[in-house]
């Protein structure tokens, strides 16, 4: 175990073997730290988390020579992890991203630099969320969902697994692309469907519903359900689906 004696660490604080704590992190108070979990420095994680085996926590983004979506950076702030987190084994948090409280990440899952996430968000098994994206609170993200650099996702979403975000109708070609790029946005209680496909700049409607297996090309009205190849209305939102009849829905924007 490798502890830095520059680091913060709160009351209450149970370490596993091989962690590795770097200058300047904090720790609160009554914090579970699993095996092979490294911590980088810098890193903030409030009281009551659960970090477990083999996580990475703030890691800094590399870049390849191709990327055009991350940047050369050094003034990245760090990654902040609220009250009460649960961070999967395997998971890998970058720097400059905040967690809020009480959020749960399944095993494997990928939090990239740049991205805010609301409490009571659960974020499944093998999520990818990548940069520069923001997710509202007491949303669910399921198992293997990929969400695309510059997406928005409000507060009371649904994503089913296997959803894929996109953001570049151009796929790779001419510099033009870069004028355009802009993944999805999803508006108060959207829901989607598994292995649907979102096209880049669309918005999909608050409460709106997309069904499985569909591509969407358009923006979809809101409290309205879509499907196909591609999505086209179908019909409204049933009365007893919509997010202010749920019994998690406290009225908070």
């Amino acid at each position: 175990m490798s502890i830095s004696n520059l680091a913060s660490i709160g009351s209450n604080v149970d370490f596993g073997e091989f962690v590795v704590v770097e200058d300047g992190v904090e720790i609160g108070d009554n914090v579970t730290i699993g095996h092979h979990v490294v911590i980088r420095s810098g890193v903030r994680i409030g009281p009551g988390c659960v970090i477990n085996d083999g996580a990475i926590l703030g890691k800094r983004p590399g870049r390849a020579g191709l990327s055009a979506t991350t940047a050369e950076r050094h003034d990245h702030q760090p990654l902040i992890l609220g009250e009460g987190v649960t961070v999967g084994a395997g998971c890998v948090l970058y720097v400059g991203s905040s967690v809020g409280n009480r959020v749960f990440f399944g095993d494997k899952a990928t939090l990239r630099e740049d991205v805010t996430v609301g409490e009571l968000t659960i974020i499944g098994r093998g999520v990818t969320v990548e940069n520069r994206v923001t997710i509202g609170r007491k949303c669910k993200i399921e198992t293997e969902a990929y969400v695309t650099a510059f997406s928005t996702i409000e507060d009371y979403c649904f994503i089913a697994p296997e959803v894929t975000f996109t953001n570049d109708n151009f796929l790779g070609r001419t510099e033009e692309r870069k004028k355009h790029f802009g993944g999805p946005h999803l508006k108060r209680g959207a829901r989607i469907g598994a292995n649907a496909t979102l096209l880049p700049n669309v918005t999909i409607g608050e409460d709106a519903l997309v069904a499985a297996g569909s591509v969407v090309t358009r923006d979809v009205p809101d409290r309205m359900i879509v499907a196909g190849v591609p999505a086209r209305l179908i019909r409204p939102v049933p009365e007893e689906q919509l997010i202010e009849n749920q019994v998690f829905y406290d009225g908070q924007e």
